[in-house]
């Protein structure tokens, strides 16, 4: 297949090659293969060629799960792409996203017949119901998660929705669970997959289809965060209310017991003095929305009566659920959701960890199971099927590959092979350079503004060398917010965008784009952003992005460690740090600088990690001079020209 690329006009590049024949051959010897894949080989061509090949020979789908909307929808373009040009004539895919994504018209019908206001939220689902609306990707400009909240789908009827001839989500999900040989490739993101395989495990349908012929995983560094998320019940009080509600109304329905009203009677009120303690910990603690905080050890309510009320009550639903009704099955869920928690608290289960936060603009409380290498070792890498771990960003230093896979292979629980890692093609030595400020104080909360103004001052040094075309990543939004606030009040050269809460990252990149300013961004921008050319001249990372020890997930894999530094720290540092500097050079025509504000990397601070950082980016001139900065950039005529 490769031999035909000079005749349909596509590169050859002899690091997809080896990749696509490394997968190949796990695929052949029934094996799982670890690859990482360096910016710029055609990571995306290099599992689809073989993934075209075994599906035909096969006859049986190939799954591909990455952790972002974005990406999806790019695999899907280049699977219809390469196909075409190799003669698959007709590959039969559907793209997979999180309920979230679409819009619900029965509840959309709901709010548009209850709110005759011209509200935006009566005017969004007035579009809803008259199908100018299927998914959030339709509204353009974007739009808040707390209005999406209000008309996404949450609990879906399935098959009792008067609606599901024309949902987009109802559609999907049939095709995704389509029998084997009635779809060719299913393209989903990771949380999708990963719930499927705890329904598989607990013995209940799955999301999708059976006896796939390949999985693969790109993005494979976020499959932890993603299990955790998808292994996280997430309870707030007027969620978990609606839980007892609506099981009370099922059972009640079913059993016209009386007793049940005063045992539920009882929960509500366990739950009340519960979220109560939970605010009162929230606002004596958590600094911002996002912070995780311990929740402190609830006293007075008897959690283990209540525990037990909701096991009865579980039981019962157990019988019900024989009728395979979807709504009693989530019901059953969701209580058995509240068994976990009350037992939590109780202290009678110790493989949780528990925190509160204030994520969804109420108190919230999370449990999530402590490890997760156990249910990915037994679930997806059991060698069932062929499993393919892909991602620019998997290694650590190492002299063999083992090590280098080391800290993924530990998080994951992964069995397999590790295959030869597949260098960018990109000349970073002649094209970019690494620029470390070490005059910056070091960061901690008691010095945090004083910290700001030297790296705000600093940013602005190195924006007004490149003329803007600057990418600036934050690790905090406070950070980003207090940055976006000082610029606002100077008078610049260059226009400044910011990330916002629902707007279209595709908007946000092209404004930037236009004007050659400075975006300032966070989250999502870390990976995943493609911005080609000399639109983006400069990267700027504001802070090593280390996770924050008091984490609850954090502080937990750190008890576990020896060395917790080198062992969870600074590996899982590294691997979002080369997310955020592979934003940088993205062909092989690009020019480029990276910027570093934390003096923690500073040859005078002698950080052990340092060698290790450096060792890791593939920026191999580095200076702590600007003057250096300053020949580099006029060398390479990075400058913007008039």
């Amino acid at each position: 297949m490769y031999d035909r690329f000079p005749r349909i006009g596509l590169k050859e590049r002899l690091g997809q090659q080896d990749m696509s024949l490394d997968i190949a051959d796990a695929y052949i010897n029934g094996r799982n293969a670890m690859i990482e894949a360096g910016v710029g080989i055609g990571k995306s061509f290099a599992y689809l060629i073989p993934s075209l090949l075994i599906n035909q020979i096969s006859q049986q789908p190939v799954i591909i799960a990455t952790s972002s909307i974005q990406l999806s929808e790019q695999i899907h373009k280049d699977l219809r792409f390469i196909g075409s040009r190799l003669g698959f004539t007709r590959v039969r895919s559907v793209v997979g996203k999180g309920m979230g994504q679409y819009a619900c018209r029965y509840r959309a019908a709901d709010l548009f017949t209850t709110d005759v206001s011209s509200s935006p939220l009566a005017t969004l689902a007035r579009r809803i119901v008259d199908y100018e609306i299927d998914e959030r990707a339709d509204i353009k400009g974007g739009i808040s998660d707390a209005v999406w909240s209000n008309v996404c789908v949450n609990d879906c009827k399935f098959e009792r929705c008067q609606y599901k001839s024309t949902c987009s989500f109802y559609e999907m999900r049939a095709k995704i669970n389509a029998n084997a040989s009635d779809m060719d490739f299913i393209i989903v993101n990771q949380d999708l997959l990963i719930r499927d395989l705890i329904k598989k495990k607990e013995g209940t349908k799955g999301l999708i289809t059976e006896r796939p012929a390949l999985i693969v995983i790109d993005e494979a560094h976020n499959l932890e965060a993603k299990v955790r998320d998808a292994g996280t019940l997430e309870f707030t009080f007027r969620r978990t209310s609606r839980i007892l509600d609506d099981a009370l109304q099922i059972l009640f329905k079913q059993s016209a017991d009386r007793e049940l009203m005063a045992q539920f009677k009882f929960l509500k009120r366990c739950v009340i003095h519960i979220f109560k303690q939970v605010e009162t910990d929230l606002l004596q603690t958590a600094k911002q929305d996002n912070d995780r905080i311990k929740v402190s050890e609830i006293t007075g309510v008897p959690l283990k009566r209540g525990s037990q009320i909701l096991k009865a009550c579980s039981l019962s639903l157990s019988v019900l659920t024989s009728k395979h009704e979807r709504e009693i099955d989530n019901i059953f869920e969701d209580i058995n959701g509240l068994i976990e928690l009350f037992d939590v608290l109780a202290g009678a289960k110790d493989s949780y960890l528990i925190w509160a936060s204030n994520t969804q603009r109420e108190g919230t409380i999370s449990i999530c199971p402590k490890g997760i290498s156990q249910f990915l070792k037994y679930t997806l890498f059991n060698g069932k099927t062929s499993v393919i771990l892909t991602s620019a960003t998997m290694c650590q230093s190492g002299e063999t590959l083992e090590e280098q896979y080391e800290y993924l292979t530990q998080s994951l629980g992964y069995r397999g092979d590790y295959m030869e890692r597949q260098a960018s093609p990109f000349d970073y030595d002649n094209h970019s350079m690494m620029y470390i400020a070490k005059d910056i104080p070091y960061y901690n909360h008691q010095n945090r503004e004083a910290y700001l103004e030297a790296a705000y001052k600093e940013m602005m040094r190195l924006c007004n060398l490149t003329d803007g075309r600057t990418l600036v990543l934050f690790s905090a939004k406070e950070d980003m917010k207090y940055i976006h606030k000082k610029l606002n009040s100077e008078k610049l050269a260059w226009a400044v965008h910011v990330q916002r809460e629902g707007s279209s990252q595709d908007g946000v990149i092209a404004d930037f784009r236009s004007s050659k300013g400075v975006l300032l961004s966070t989250g999502v921008f870390w990976e995943g952003v493609n911005i080609e050319g000399s639109d983006l001249s400069q990267l700027i990372i504001f802070r090593l992005p280390f996770p924050v020890p008091s984490d609850p997930v954090y502080e937990y894999k750190a008890s576990m460690a020896d060395n917790p530094l080198t062992e969870v720290f600074v590996p899982d540092m590294l691997l979002r740090l080369r997310q955020g500097t592979g934003r940088l050079i993205r062909s092989e025509t690009d020019l480029g600088v990276l910027s570093i504000l934390d003096s923690r990397l500073s040859a005078a601070a002698k950080k052990d990690y340092r060698d290790k950082v450096l060792g890791a980016l593939p920026f191999k001139k580095v200076t702590e001079n600007f003057r250096d900065l300053e020949r580099f950039v006029e060398e390479k005529g990075i400058q913007r020209t008039v």
